[in-house]
Order: C-alpha cells, then sequence, then structure tokens
C-alpha cells in the first residue's frame, strides 16, 4: 500500500496554506515532511517522495505554472525550434532538492516503509508540452503524432533520455523503486501506442533497472493495452478500476505483478463499504503479487476514516481469505 500526501490531509492542506504547490515541491524540508504524512498518520507500507512529474520538465527550460485549473506551461513544444530549446540537466544539480528531499525522507523513515520515487514518462510528459497543459482531448499531441512523427519521436526521445537519467539519479538518492507515470498513454489507440509511447517507456524502464530497484508503470485507462504495457519490462503494472483484477491476471499470467485498483469515490462512502472494496480487490488479485492501492489519487474530499479503512483492511491477517 502507497500513497503520496494529498489535499484529504489536514497536515497537508496546513502547509499548503504557507506555500505554494511549486515552492513545497522545491524546498527540501518541507518535501520531505509532505512524504512523511500518510506514512505518520497511517503506516503504509511504502512511501512516495513528495514531488510532481513536471519537475523534469521545468528543469529542461519549459517553465510550469500550478494553478486550480491544474498545471500550465506558457510555451508550448510544437515545432522544430520549440524542441531545439529543451535541453538535458544535472539532475544532482537542476533537481538537487528532489534528491534532497529523498535522502531526508530515506533517512527519516528508518526502515517503516519502503521509499518509492517517481517520474512521468516521455509520452505523458510530451502530451503536457504540447498542449501546454491538461487537456480533455489531446488534438495537439495527436496531430503532431500522425502529421509530424519525425518531430514527435525528436522530442519523445529527448525526453527519455532526460527521464531515464531523472529516475536513476532519485534511486542513487536512496529510492527502492521508481512509479513511471505515463497516465496520458491510455489516450492512444493500440497502434499509436506501440510507436510512441512503449518504446520510450522501455528506455526509461531499462535504465531504472540498470540503478537496481524495481519498476511499476501505470497507464489510465490501459484495459485495450495491457499485454502491450507487459512489453515495457516494468515489474509491476499499476492499473486503473476500469480493469478487474482477476481479469488482468488472466491476460498477462504469473510474470508480472499487479498493483491497483480500487475506485477512488468508493473511499468517499463509508468506512465499511471501503474496507470491503479494498478486500475484494485483493481476492480478485490473487496471492501473486499484487500492491494494494487505488486506481488513481486520493480524492481531496476523501474522509480520513475511510482511508483507515483501506489500509487496514489490507493489513488484517485474512484480508485475502476473507
Amino acid at each position: 500500500m502507497m500513497r503520496q500526501a494529498g489535499r484529504y490531509l489536514p497536515e497537508y492542506r496546513a502547509i499548503r496554506e504557507r506555500v505554494e504547490f511549486l515552492a513545497l515541491c522545491k524546498t527540501p524540508d518541507l518535501a520531505a515532511q509532505a512524504s512523511l504524512q500518510p506514512i505518520e498518520r497511517f503506516g503504509m507500507d511504502a512511501c512516495i517522495v513528495f514531488s510532481d512529474i513536471l519537475i523534469p520538465v521545468e528543469a529542461m527550460g519549459a517553465p510550469v505554472e500550478f494553478g486550480d485549473g491544474g498545471p500550465r506551461l506558457a510555451q508550448p513544444v510544437r515545432t522544430s525550434a520549440d524542441v531545439e530549446r529543451l535541453h538535458p540537466f544535472d539532475p544532482n544539480t537542476q533537481t538537487e532538492f528532489v534528491m534532497t528531499a529523498l535522502r531526508r525522507t530515506r533517512a527519516a523513515l528508518r526502515d517503516r516503509a519502503a521509499l518509492v520515487g517517481f517520474c512521468g514518462a516521455p509520452y505523458t510528459l510530451a502530451s503536457y508540452l504540447v498542449e501546454g497543459g491538461a487537456s480533455k482531448t489531446f488534438a495537439t499531441i495527436k496531430a503532431m503524432l500522425y502529421t509530424e512523427p519525425g518531430l514527435a519521436h525528436r522530442l519523445l526521445e529527448l525526453l527519455s533520455r532526460v527521464v531515464a537519467e531523472f529516475a536513476a539519479a532519485q534511486v542513487a538518492a536512496g529510492a527502492q523503486a521508481i512509479q513511471i507515470f505515463d497516465t496520458w498513454a491510455g489516450e492512444l489507440e493500440p497502434d499509436a501506442y506501440e510507436r510512441f509511447a512503449k518504446p520510450y517507456q522501455v528506455i526509461v524502464v531499462e535504465r531504472i533497472k540498470r540503478a537496481g530497484v524495481p519498476v511499476i508503470l501505470y497507464v489510465n485507462g490501459c484495459a485495450g493495452i495491457l499485454e502491450r504495457m507487459a512489453q515495457s519490462g516494468a515489474d509491476v503494472l499499476s492499473i486503473d478500476w476500469r480493469l478487474d483484477l482477476a481479469a488482468a491476471r488472466a491476460r498477462l499470467g504469473s510474470g508480472v505483478a499487479l498493483q491497483g485498483n480500487v475506485d477512488p469515490t468508493i473511499l468517499l462512502t463509508t468506512p465499511n463499504a471501503t474496507g470491503a472494496a479494498a478486500r475484494a480487490a485483493m481476492r480478485s488479485a490473487g496471492s501473486v503479487g499484487h500492491i494494494l492501492n487505488l486506481g488513481h489519487g486520493v480524492l481531496p474530499t476523501t474522509p480520513l476514516d475511510c482511508a483507515r479503512a483501506f489500509i487496514e483492511a489490507a493489513k488484517a491477517p485474512s484480508a485475502v481469505a476473507s
């Protein structure tokens, strides 16, 4: 079980009343404090460093603003000249604050929980860069893929090199596993996923494995590409709630672990319903390699009692059998 801190925690909201989101990510003491909040309150098995997937994008020369509507990039990347202005960077210099937060969090954990780092996958980062922020249709990035594939591949190749080294630096700083978020790759049709997402996932996965830790890959809306996800080489596939865990296991066999996949809205109901959903997910996943988690992030209005019930259900000795 693992979960990054967020607005469902009053102690996190207290920090955010004083500090803007990006400043929180860039202040190692505060980022480490936020990273530890779910562990201190709930005692999860894994702790996720507090950061954001767009941190490397900013270090590459694409400024990011975070507001109520999500991230916004004032200078979208849509031409060859736009790609040329992006550049690799030294993760231990330009993003030293992430590495320091990892080291401080690892020291504070004292082996109470595993420490997980994370990064955005090249395609998802490219989506933000090209769209200029979040999107409902992803029309601009998809138009680039289909009309200027060479340009798209140049951008994705650059991002894959940058993200791979950023992830490896997190391992050197103390991360014991890395989760890759290719959140928007599920918006691609399968052949486009094969061409524009999977090859660049593979580059990042292979670099992390050379660094010596397991890799978790998440794609939102992955039902149509599940077997292709497994070809990335990731040790764990994290899946959303639209796909039954037993069905995923039947399709994949026992060679890869699963993570997920309770619908986050179930945690808006009652502790009893939440616990039942957690136990159902564990039964569905079976006894071969499963990390209980949600199928996406914790919603800000989630009651603490329901979050606690989710974790307690997982920790119960008879959780899978009940």
